[in-house]
């Protein structure tokens, strides 16, 4: 008798009984790793030594996995299962974010992450089918909570022709209070890939981003996006410490091209250079 297998890998039962599954790693805030960051975007201050405060979101620079080449899937990411639920859509990408910061990050620092998956949310798209994961980041080092973060983790379908570039999003009007620009290129994305050790095709593979996940061509990592969103808001604040960020992932960004980043109070945005947005967020400081 035959048996048949019933795939779970989109039951949204079978997926939630992930949540609260945990892992912990730990990383030496090392200044070696902050001075590649600040060489990859090309970042002002570049004098890192023990003590020096971390730009907020390079912590994505550490606690990096080694995954074996036998691991990763098709697209360049480990395969599913794991830590993360086996979710079984084909495409993934990290759709936003929050923050709340506690102390500041140090180099030297030995530091702990504790991570937990909190959500799990199947939705129905003008795509298809689209599932949430929702997942706790929480920096430790010595007993002293630093920060916590929690990433939206999105998985989709393939697209249909037309459907991945699509942005239809308009700027706000009237004068931010600030703005800077970035020219992106292969090279900064090849750069970045390295330095977080990330395989994801879409950022260094143009025939694979075109052709499998419907893109026009090379995609901006979206953590790079906001890393730089959060580090040009802080740069032009008016004083007091950073207590609070979050950020959405409108549309992609894609090179070459001009990322502006704009801030008119605590709303901050990354747009493209026919000044559509690619990333909307919100900033707060004490």
């Amino acid at each position: 008798m035959k048996i048949h297998q019933i795939d779970v890998s989109c039951d949204p039962d079978f997926l939630r009984s992930w949540i609260g599954r945990s892992e912990i790693a730990t990383d030496m805030i090392s200044a070696r790793q902050a001075k590649l960051m600040a060489a990859t975007v090309d970042f002002e201050d570049d004098q890192f030594e023990i003590g020096s405060e971390l730009p907020p979101l390079w912590t994505w620079i550490y606690f990096l996995k080694a995954e074996r080449a036998s691991n990763l899937g098709r697209d360049g990411h480990p395969h599913r299962g794991g830590f993360l639920p086996p979710v079984g859509l084909p495409l993934r990408m990290w759709a936003g974010g929050r923050f709340v910061f506690h102390n500041p990050v140090l180099i030297g620092m030995q530091v702990e992450k504790r991570s937990t998956i909190r959500d799990v949310v199947c939705k129905q798209g003008k795509s298809g089918a689209l599932i949430f994961v929702t997942v706790q980041h929480d920096l430790f080092c010595d007993g002293l909570h630093l920060l916590e973060e929690q990433q939206d983790i999105v998985y989709r379908e393939a697209p249909k022709a037309g459907n991945a570039n699509a942005n239809g999003q308009t700027a706000p009007e009237g004068k931010p209070d600030w703005q800077e620009k970035l020219e992106t290129d292969s090279t900064l994305l090849f750069r970045y890939s390295a330095l977080t050790f990330n395989g994801h095709r879409i950022h260094y593979d143009a025939n694979y981003a075109r052709e499998v996940e419907g893109y026009e061509g090379l995609v901006v990592h979206g953590p790079l996006i906001a890393t730089l969103l959060a580090n040009n808001a802080t740069k032009h604040r008016s004083g007091g410490t950073l207590v609070k960020y979050e950020y959405r992932g409108i549309a992609p960004m894609f090179v070459p091209g001009t990322i502006i980043f704009s801030g008119k109070g605590g709303e901050i945005m990354a747009m493209n250079q026919e000044h559509e947005p690619v990333m909307k967020g919100f900033i707060a400081f004490t």
